[in-house]
């Protein structure tokens, strides 16, 4: 039996969202407001599992008497506010805002953006080739996944779930200032060299591909990953007693990847080594 955590009721907040009266639970954000009432806010660097950042600034609204755009990710909602979604300034910030990812880094893996890019009618080629942020080969260093930080937007997703948010094991972080920031290990040591456990939580949050299954990036390279024919079974990890869920991605017949249900009270999205990449016992292979 699974144990439901009991918290008392939180009373609502009511404010309105685009002329029209909402109400989200005492401390949601504006965002959590965009959801429910089914506006399609474009985000990257918010997680469902994560406390917010603000890195990527695309999930802007204005906020009726505030002097700058706020994130409607970690915006927390106050009673008579006036939030707007969809005005000519957010439309521009976000245009902005994915033309200069766009620009900088590979946004191909990333879900959504090439729609993103359309409907706010972007043009990433504005900036030139020059922009480019990193021109580096994918860090394969491991049979169990890969880092491309020509994918890596810097949403620090990765850093968090790695520290002090999740695991505890700070085998990551953000190393240099300005155009030099990036993502490495200690040293920018090989990943075999660090404080990694590969419990693979940092690519269950990242948003863009920049940290990947080595089964899905081989597959990539050989063009035969298919997002659209691969199934999704969840179950239970049988490697100990925690009960942690499995989501297990399944493409002609065989385990391509494995996933945990970020809404599951045991694992909240994360697992261990085992339970992501213990796998291969349960399919035959030649």
């Amino acid at each position: 039996m699974t144990a439901i955590p009991l918290q008392p009721p939180r009373r609502l907040v009511e404010f309105t969202l685009d002329g029209e009266p909402v109400r989200v639970p005492e401390g949601g954000t504006v965002l959590d407001a965009c959801r429910a009432a089914g506006k399609d806010v474009p985000t990257l660097c918010e997680g469902d599992t994560l406390a917010p950042k603000n890195a990527c600034r695309v999930c802007v609204v204005e906020v009726e008497g505030a002097r700058t755009l706020a994130p409607a990710c970690s915006r927390r909602a106050e009673p008579g506010m006036a939030v707007r979604t969809d005005t000519e300034r957010t439309r521009h910030s976000r245009r902005l805002v994915l033309e200069l990812l766009a620009s900088s880094v590979d946004l191909t893996t990333t879900p959504r953006v090439a729609e993103w890019l359309k409907e706010y009618e972007a043009k990433p080629d504005r900036f030139g080739p020059d922009a480019a942020r990193l021109n580096e080969s994918p860090k394969v260093d491991n049979d169990l996944y890969v880092r491309d930080y020509d994918k890596c937007i810097l949403c620090y997703k990765c850093v968090d779930a790695c520290g002090e948010q999740w695991q505890n094991s700070f085998a990551i972080s953000v190393v240099g200032r300005g155009f030099d920031a990036r993502i490495a290990v200690e040293h920018d040591a090989p990943l075999t060299d660090s404080a990694c456990v590969y419990c693979g939580n940092c690519v269950e949050v990242c948003p863009t591909g920049a940290l990947s299954f080595k089964s899905e990036f081989d597959m990539r390279a050989a063009g035969t990953w298919d997002e659209a024919a691969q199934t999704e079974t969840t179950t239970v990890c049988a490697y100990c007693g925690v009960g942690c869920n499995l989501t297990l991605h399944v493409q002609d017949n065989e385990i391509v990847k494995v996933t945990s249900p970020h809404d599951s009270p045991v694992t909240h999205g994360n697992l261990c080594i085992k339970g992501r990449f213990g796998y291969q016992h349960v399919q035959n292979r030649d």
